[in-house]
């Protein structure tokens, strides 16, 4: 053989070492190799159901680009339904596609609701547990991958009011190793005494576990109004004018409440949009609401 021959033999004898040991330090890390460093050529493109707690109902579904050549920020979504059960977190599935083909990942998350496990306080619990995940569980499968400095919390109905209670300052600062950077809340229940006294959520006594009156400190304690985020989450919530669900005054009282304390919030007013048009995927209103967050995710650093 020609001695170029045998130099080329000779280094791609070199190269297949190197190959299997790679191939060895993912297997041994139980991390595919091109998620362990900030520049990932290829990631998984499917979702993948990461379980963060015992039940079956406390797991989630990560959403990836199909390649990154960059640490991702995450978007953390809620779905909505009441906090019943007969809702769940495939009402999301389209959203967090679309945002993952924006390039962001997304921990669209399921939570125990009301007949299923949940109601006070663990519905809420799950919620925080579930964003706690991302630091203790999601991102340690992912090597390096998942920038958890850049979190965006989002939310539709019951979901938002959950995001936004996750985010209250006053909630135990578990997130040491994460940030919460923005919060867009779509058509969200975040004053719950106030949804009780104008008949509009039959749904909040099931899962406080009775009326104001009879609980008034769980009302207190499970309501966003009350419970403001960190003055550095900037908040946007978006309501349909034509909501008949969740009042758009809902949205109007909490941005009010954060901007007094100190916060950046504004809030929107959809024109000729309802409650549900936001479970819709293909709808102006999710579109508004996905350029919100994808916009929040870009401002940010």
């Amino acid at each position: 053989m020609a001695r170029g021959g045998q130099r080329r033999l000779a280094g791609l004898g070199v190269v297949a070492v190197f190959i299997l040991a790679l191939g060895y330090l993912a297997t041994e890390l139980s991390v595919p190799a091109e998620t362990t460093a900030a520049e990932a050529d290829a990631i998984p493109q499917s979702p993948m159901r990461i379980s963060y707690g015992n039940s079956p109902e406390t797991f989630g579904d990560l959403y990836l680009p199909p390649a990154s050549h960059t640490r991702l920020p995450v978007v953390v979504l809620i779905h909505g339904g009441g906090w019943a059960q007969n809702r769940t977190l495939a009402q999301f599935d389209a959203h967090a596609r679309a945002l993952a083909d924006d390039g962001v990942a997304v921990w669209n998350i399921e939570y125990r609701r009301v007949n299923g496990g949940g109601g006070w306080p663990v519905t809420l619990t799950d919620v925080d547990d579930a964003v706690d995940a991302l630091a203790n569980i999601v991102a340690p499968r992912l090597g390096n991958l998942l920038d958890l400095r850049r979190v965006q919390l989002a939310g539709h109905s019951a979901g938002g009011h959950l995001a936004a209670w996750t985010a209250g300052s006053v909630v135990p600062q578990k997130h040491s190793a994460l940030r919460i950077r923005s919060l867009t809340l779509m058509a969200a229940v975040l004053d719950l005494d106030l949804a009780v006294a104008e008949g509009r959520d039959a749904f909040v006594p099931k899962l406080l576990g009775g009326t104001p009156a009879e609980v008034p400190d769980r009302y207190r304690n499970a309501s966003p109004v009350h419970q403001l985020p960190a003055n550095d989450i900037r908040v946007t919530a978006l309501h349909g004018e034509n909501d008949r669900v969740v009042a758009p005054i809902q949205s109007h009282r909490y941005v009010e409440a954060v901007t007094r304390a100190g916060g950046t919030a504004d809030v929107q007013i959809l024109s000729g949009t309802g409650h549900g048009e936001f479970a819709d995927a293909e709808s102006p209103a999710w579109k508004t609401a996905r350029d919100t967050i994808i916009g929040y995710v870009s401002a940010v650093n």
